[in-house]
């Protein structure tokens, strides 16, 4: 058939048209969300950046947020932690400080784009003074009320939606802009984490200070219109009304006085099913239970909801009647497991216990064998613990599980007779062992096993990676009237973390089995203190484990970089078969093979790096980019810089 001349013309106009689109489609490539996809794989199929060559990774551009000025004459910098991943959209990265300021940059140059600052209150006092990123979404149309928006959830409790392309408040959302999550909850409701998007509806939870009180606000999750604003769902994790089958699991009605089981860490959305994942917390207050009898349903579980109305489709709890700050503080991974060809749409739960559960993502049903297993009782009048936790039988536990005298670990002869006197004189049965009067070794603590950095995981490899923590806490509960006798008799109970615990008879105090020295931190129980590992989830089982970083100076000790480090920040994964993690106290940037897990560059960051990377392409050319930022309660370097790497 011959065209006539205009017909042609229209013809390769659209031709064109249509070759731009894909052009323009495929320049940007990478991290759309705070876990790299909706699910918190952390993978990226990027391998420009590979095993071969990553040793030729240079900085290729590097970003100041200003952040240390605006600390300036304030108390923020002791909490302060930079612990944001960007998001990339349209070839600009998007990102939030730790004081919820929100900035776009361009992602090949780092060049400045814009800065919208919520103007939280520099002194209100928050528990935590950071924000882990924020979210876009993107609609089918860029004109008007569609335009892209960028979401920032902020410590003062506000949900703010912003123009991706100038950060002007998009007046159309919620009340010129802002959604206001304190209305009915009180002032202490804070957010931490970006909130989750799927389809067109966005979903927030909460972060709150521990163990100060019973009644602290309840942990409610709520869905709003991406549009518009308007409240379409709420879900509240401890039972509302005796016609919820968990509301037997809060004796003595305790439902009604209790608070918190907040979703604080990061939700994750899968859009095809409607559904979304909210990793829960423990109750208030954290260390002691009595005043909340019963395994306490939906507190410390991940339950899936029905993203588009809140409805709960089934829910697994992870620990029984938590009095460990044992939150669900990993995102949950959605990932897809392969079994006898087939593959089944999964979801796995990392928990501070080092424990992790494969269930069925549609069900909720165990993929591996999971155990109730006797625990420890409590000596605590009051309390009652649960009986039985659940315990995985794959993948095995990781981490730290007990510490004995022969653990007691020092540089020196003294240090480690004062490391065995220390364990020695503490309750200590292993995981699961309560809190006590003469002061509990907890095992793993509550930064211990799995924390808010999460896992990743490579689905070419069947390889789910994560880094982890090894320090025990040492809880130890005071009754109330006998507080001030005995913190008078035991100096290191006045240096200890105090939690009131109002509503309860008890105050708590909260340690960890090392102590500060000149040369940093000595910790008393043997290493490695913080690991990087592999799991093949074939057959659930580890398929390598490495120390991670270093908490002592190489050059005045030597074997330092073998004891690995308490680190805090997430790994990811690429095709290029590798594994970047920053995280630990050495401000150092790492990648590993992933099949073996042997370190193959490192680099010092300009602070401490304690967030997880990103990484992505722009007209062909990859670049791996970390906040670098510190970590005041670690008390890493602090900085304001986003740093980008890319081949030399």
């Amino acid at each position: 058939m011959q065209m006539k001349p205009t017909s042609f013309l229209i013809f390769l106009l659209l031709a064109c048209s249509n070759l731009n689109a894909q052009k323009k489609q495929s320049t940007y490539s990478g991290w759309q969300h705070y876990g790299g996809d909706a699910g918190g794989m952390r993978y990226s199929d990027l391998q420009q950046v590979n095993d071969k060559n990553v040793t030729r990774l240079k900085p290729v551009w590097t970003y100041r947020t200003g952040e240390l000025d605006t600390y300036r004459n304030t108390d923020l910098q002791e909490k302060a932690a930079f612990e944001a991943t960007p998001v990339l959209a349209d070839g600009v990265l998007f990102f939030s400080t730790p004081t919820c300021r929100v900035i776009a940059i361009d992602a090949s140059t780092g060049k400045e784009k814009w800065v919208f600052d919520p103007g939280i209150d520099l002194k209100a006092g928050y528990s935590e003074v950071t924000s882990r990123g924020v979210s876009v979404w993107s609609p089918p149309g860029t004109a008007g009320d569609m335009a892209k928006r960028v979401f920032i959830a902020t410590l003062d409790g506000r949900l703010i939606a912003l123009n991706a392309r100038n950060g002007a408040k998009i007046v159309s959302f919620g009340n010129n802009g802002i959604i206001h999550l304190r209305e009915g909850f009180g002032n202490e409701w804070s957010i931490t984490s970006p909130p989750a998007i799927a389809g067109n509806t966005i979903i927030v939870g909460s972060s709150m200070g521990d163990n100060q009180r019973v009644d602290y606000p309840r942990g409610t999750v709520r869905g709003y219109d991406v549009l518009s604003g308007a409240l379409i769902w709420s879900w509240d994790p401890i039972p509302t009304n005796n016609s919820d089958p968990a509301w037997n699991t809060w004796k003595n009605n305790s439902a009604k006085s209790t608070g918190a089981a907040n979703a604080w860490a990061v939700i994750s959305a899968d859009a095809e099913r409607d559904m979304v994942f909210i990793p829960t917390s423990c109750p208030a207050p954290d260390y002691y239970g009595g005043e909340r009898k019963g395994d306490n349903l939906y507190s410390n579980s991940v339950v899936a909801l029905k993203a588009s109305t809140g409805k709960m489709i089934w829910h697994y709890q992870v620990v029984h009647h938590d009095i460990w700050d044992y939150d669900i503080a990993a995102q949950p991974l959605l990932f897809w497991w392969q079994k006898n060809g087939k593959s089944i749409p999964a979801v796995a739960i990392g928990t501070k216990m080092g424990h992790i559960f494969v269930l069925n993502r549609e069900t909720g049903k165990p993929l591996f064998p999971v155990e109730e297993r006797a625990v420890p009782a409590s000596d605590i009048p009051g309390e009652e613990t649960a009986k039985t936790q659940p315990f995985p039988v794959l993948p095995e536990p990781l981490g730290l599980r007990h510490v004995s005298v022969n653990d007691a670990w020092g540089i020196t002869a003294a240090d480690k007779e004062e490391a065995a006197k220390r364990i020695a004189r503490h309750r200590n049965e292993g995981i699961f062992t309560p809190p006590s009067q003469a002061g509990t070794l907890v095992t793993p603590g509550n930064v211990g096993g799995i924390h808010w950095g999460g896992m990743c995981y490579d689905a070419k490899k069947g390889l789910l990676i994560t880094n982890i923590n090894r320090l025990a806490a040492i809880i130890t509960l005071i009754p109330r009237e006998k507080a001030e006798q005995l913190e008078k008799e035991d100096p290191s109970l006045l240096r200890a973390e105090t939690g009131r615990q109002k509503g309860t008879p008890y105050i708590m105090k909260r340690d960890y089995l090392f102590k500060r020295t000149e040369a940093g931190l000595l910790m008393q129980a043997a290493p490695p203190w913080g690991t990087l590992l592999a799991i093949d989830m074939k057959n659930a089982e580890k398929k390598w484990e490495v120390p991670l970083g270093y908490m002592l100076d190489p050059a005045q000790y030597p074997d330092a970089p073998g004891w690995g480090s308490i680190n805090l920040g997430g790994a990811i994964v690429t095709a290029g078969n590798l594994v970047f993690v920053a995280a630990t106290a050495d401000n150092r940037f790492r990648a590993f093979n992933t099949e073996t897990g042997k370190q193959l560059w490192e680099t010092e960051l300009p602070a401490g790096g304690q967030a997880t990377p990103m990484t992505y392409a722009i007209h062909g050319k990859q670049y791996i980019v970390i906040a670098a930022g510190g970590h005041g309660k670690l008390g890493t370097k602090p900085g304001d810089y986003v740093v980008a790497y890319a081949l030399d």
